[in-house]
């Protein structure tokens, strides 16, 4: 699976990489030995970037991330947590499924993007990961405290990345015109949107990509499928966890009638098209079972016929100026020097 480098970091990514929030008990349980498996399928499929948080099952998909690691030579692979929500005990009781996960409410999250719970973030999640250090730091949805996270949370990310603690350091959002705003003010390597650079929706091509590809900052995409509506549009898919608007559920179906005329699975597509752009490292997916991890390597691995875009831009479906993949690259042997995504 190809790498590429984050930023002017040393930290390199693979082409996919790892979601663990269903680690996390995400909606629906997941067994101990599912979490593990389902690593052990991403880590055999060449994936060698996982991303969690604290946020994720109240450090659940921490603590399983890290058992599902261990053992494994840390220098192959990378790992990215968060900052900004501390876990602090004392939770309401019950279940955590307000939160939308599915775990016992043992604590609290509380926002914090001082620089001291930045601090304090990052050595509760080495704790629960049990590594001695983690790659990449993002800060975790700062969309209400955006101008207090700039004052605080980003100059003590900053040092860390100085001391050497930290290889990478950035923010990540569901939307991209705060994110433009930390590309612009700020030294990140890294800027991860998720759910918002899609087939669906390319309001990120107007200033978030254009922004750091100029600065050469690096963007990893999440949420490549709406939250459903692009696996599988039909009534009663979601979109942003809810059921998707009749505007939006009418053009996933008709980029699906497109993609079907050229036999090709809309997931495949949906999963390819962020890599058109140069700004663009990598695609985030998550899983909760092997067989998930199974259908997404392939999907990435499918080829695409260049007329699928033109198609899709001629039914208006794709903007224009919108960059699209090159053809599908064969499978690069594990002994072979990885290349740089185009």
């Amino acid at each position: 699976m190809r790498t590429t480098t984050l930023g002017r970091s040393g930290v390199r990514v693979t082409e996919l990489a790892f979601g663990a929030a269903a680690l996390g008990n995400l909606y629906t349980p997941v067994s101990d030995q599912a979490a593990a498996d389902t690593v052990t399928a991403a880590w055999d499929a060449g994936i060698r970037t996982f991303d969690t948080a604290p946020h994720y099952g109240l450090g659940l998909s921490e603590r399983r991330l890290g058992a599902a690691l261990r053992g494994r030579p840390r220098d192959a692979y990378t790992v990215s947590t968060k900052v900004g929500r501390l876990l602090v005990p004392g939770g309401p009781g019950g279940n955590d499924l307000a939160n939308g996960f599915a775990v016992p409410a043992t604590h609290r999250r509380q926002w914090d993007f001082t620089a001291d719970g930045v601090l304090r973030s990052v050595e509760a999640s080495l704790e629960r990961l049990g590594l001695d250090r983690v790659d990449t730091v993002l800060l975790h949805d700062p969309d209400d405290y955006v101008e207090f996270a700039l004052k605080e949370a980003y100059p003590a990310l900053e040092r860390l990345r100085a001391e050497g603690v930290i290889g990478a350091i950035g923010a990540g959002m569901n939307q991209a015109e705060a994110l433009t705003r930390f590309v612009r003010d700020t030294d990140m390597d890294v800027v991860l949107l998720a759910g918002r650079y899609t087939l669906l929706e390319h309001g990120a091509l107007d200033e978030l990509l254009p922004e750091a590809a100029a600065r050469g900052m690096s963007v990893i995409i999440g949420g490549v499928l709406n939250s459903g509506l692009l696996a599988d549009p039909r009534s009663g898919a979601t979109y942003d966890y809810a059921p998707a608007p009749e505007p939006l559920l009418d053009r996933a179906l008709r980029l699906k009638a497109v993609c079907d005329r050229h036999r090709v699975p809309l997931r495949a597509a949906a999963l390819r098209f962020p890599f058109g752009h140069p700004a663009v490292a990598s695609v985030l997916t998550g899983a909760r079972s092997a067989d998930e991890v199974n259908d997404t390597v392939a999907s990435l691995r499918r080829p695409l016929p260049e007329a699928l875009w033109d198609d899709l831009r001629a039914e208006g479906l794709l903007p224009a100026h919108a960059p699209v993949p090159q053809p599908t690259p064969t499978h690069t042997p594990a002994n072979t020097p990885a290349k740089e995504p185009s």
